[in-house]
């Protein structure tokens, strides 16, 4: 199961909206085969090892997820097990898909072959943790992305932010976005940064064997203020702005340069709730979304409590008392401190990365 787990990762950055899925297939202790999804709408783990060897008739097939009993954009992987004849079925973990739930399982041992479930699924979940969220909470997994001086300035009091960090943790950043589904930035980095927030894989050495794609790219613009000569629209893959704006002449002016909308309703100043955000992106798919943004974004998605993880870059400089904070969260006492987990610190070229969450019941 380990190696189906290895298997499973390969498809970290290309499998999306389906689970990272791995399978290896066994015979009397010896390795027949092995495969992982490599792509959504291509062939699933099971069938892509079945694919591998001519005969699996008595085989244990080791898959990371419960085999899908659904046809989708590929026939059922648990009919395909069952075709093949293998006499064992074990899985990390079952499938939180209610089109799957046990169904899989179910049809297995209905053929007489024997099952078992839970072998590493602590691990399988955590590959997949995204989708475990979409289908069983609703909405995506969250990670966001700040870099910060030593005295914890996101940008200068203008806006300008480039560069605080150096390219070692840029081309770390690289890695955050290939494998997350969508990247939520606000108007005010495409503005002030003219970023493109597009994957470039050879920036972080990617493997020739990992395929991948670029993530649907979603602007926060309540008022469209988005000019259609950004740089967002020179990278390819898709962009959509989530916006409360209906003003026909911005909307066709970006639609011409290939944008799409997520039409969300807005506060009194055009604000769009995180979580209506949140929730149009579970609809499209979206198991992980990676925010990107400036202090005002991150600090609405963490007080809306959105943040499962929270990768804070620092450079060893200073940026001055007029500086832009790390996240916009106004507190005024000591009590109102939201807590922090720290998950890990290390150093990524001159800089160092602090990956943290925040604390369970804000202890």
């Amino acid at each position: 199961m380990a190696r189906a787990l290895q298997l499973a990762a390969l498809g970290r950055d290309s499998t999306s909206p389906n689970p990272r899925v791995g399978c290896v297939l066994t015979r009397n202790d010896q390795l027949l085969a092995e495969g992982w999804h490599q792509w959504a709408g291509e062939g699933h783990a099971e069938v892509n090892a079945l694919a591998q060897v001519e005969d699996a008739s008595g085989a244990t097939a080791y898959v990371t997820l419960e085999p899908c009993s659904h046809q989708g954009k590929t026939p059922p992987c648990a009919d395909a097990l069952i075709r093949a004849g293998v006499s064992r079925v074990v899985v990390a973990m079952s499938d939180p898909n209610p089109l799957v739930a046990g169904r899989g399982l179910a049809r297995l041992q209905e053929t007489g072959i024997k099952v078992s479930s839970g072998l590493l699924e602590a691990q399988a979940r955590e590959l997949n943790k995204g989708f475990v969220r979409r289908m069983e909470g609703g909405l995506p997994w969250l990670r966001a992305k700040s870099a910060m001086s030593l005295d914890g300035r996101t940008a200068m009091a203008s806006g300008e932010s480039q560069w605080i960090t150096g390219a070692d943790a840029r081309a770390d950043v690289q890695r955050l976005r290939a494998q997350s589904c969508a990247i939520v930035s606000g108007v005010e980095t495409v503005v002030m940064d003219n970023a493109a927030l597009t994957v470039r894989p050879e920036s972080f050495g990617g493997s020739p064997e990992q395929r991948w794609r670029q993530p649907l790219r979603v602007i926060v613009d309540g008022s469209l203020r988005t000019p259609p000569s950004a740089k967002l629209f020179d990278g390819g893959g898709e962009i959509v702005f989530a916006t409360a704006s209906q003003d026909a002449t911005k909307r066709e002016a970006l639609a011409a340069r290939g944008a799409g909308f997520i039409d969300l309703a807005g506060d009194d100043q055009g604000r769009l709730a995180p979580e209506a955000v949140m929730m149009a992106l579970a609809e499209r798919g979206c198991n992980e979304v990676l925010l990107e943004a400036g202090a005002n974004l991150v600090g609405s998605f963490l007080q809306a409590g959105l943040v499962d993880e929270w990768f804070v870059y620092m450079a060893p400089c200073l940026m001055g008392s007029a500086g832009r904070p790390l996240a916009q969260w106004p507190m005024a006492t000591m009590a109102e401190q939201q807590a922090l987990e720290i998950v890990d610190i290390r150093a990524v070229g001159r800089d160092w990365r602090i990956h943290c969450k925040p604390a369970l019941n804000n202890e």
